[in-house]
């Protein structure tokens, strides 16, 4: 159990950083995406903070399981606002945006996985 804890830990903290470092540092196309839905700059930079931490947390969380068990629970909750947020934004429903909202889903349950593995390993 604990080389599948790894695997999806170090994939998921390496998603994590690579979406969130961009937002932290309030560049590329996602940060205009966000900020043209009506986000500050001041959440997605926190929004980028919460991923990069995550990542961190994941990756030192392997040699102490209950630090990466609440970074997981951190980056469930991040991906599960994802979420919610391309729900109220119609991208479920528009054909356009559909596939904008599948990353979130699959991270959130990616993290879920994480939560499970670690608490087991």
């Amino acid at each position: 159990m604990f080389i599948t804890a790894v695997i999806l830990s170090v994939v998921l903290a390496l998603v994590s950083l690579g979406a969130g470092a961009p937002k932290a540092l309030l560049k590329g196309p996602a940060v205009e995406q966000l900020s043209g839905r009506g986000l500050s700059a001041s959440l997605i930079r926190f929004i980028g903070g919460a991923e990069v931490a995550g990542a961190a947390g994941l990756l030192i969380g392997l040699a102490w399981h209950p630090l990466g068990i609440a970074a997981a629970i951190g980056l469930l909750i991040v991906f599960i606002g994802a979420t919610v947020f391309h729900a109220r934004n119609g991208d479920y429903a528009n054909s356009e945006t559909r596939g904008a909202s599948l990353p979130s889903v699959v991270l959130a349950i990616v993290s879920l996985a994480v939560i499970f593995t670690l608490a087991a390993a």
